[in-house]
């Protein structure tokens, strides 16, 4: 599965594993975007990796 392969629809499904608030995909950056943790969780062959440890701090 390719890192493009990200199915939208899952991401009706998934919050923020930490303020359990909505989240954006970011298709350019292969991430799905917390802006109220300001966290982005990467996407890793299609999988989103929603563990506050890997997420990326945004600023």
């Amino acid at each position: 599965m390719s890192e493009q392969s990200f199915d939208r629809r899952m991401l009706e499904a998934l919050v923020c594993p930490e303020t359990r608030a909505q989240l954006t995909y970011d298709a350019e950056r292969q991430e799905l975007v917390s802006k109220a943790a300001h966290l982005a969780y990467p996407i890793r062959n299609g999988i989103p990796i929603m563990l506050v440890e890997e997420a990326r701090k945004l600023e």
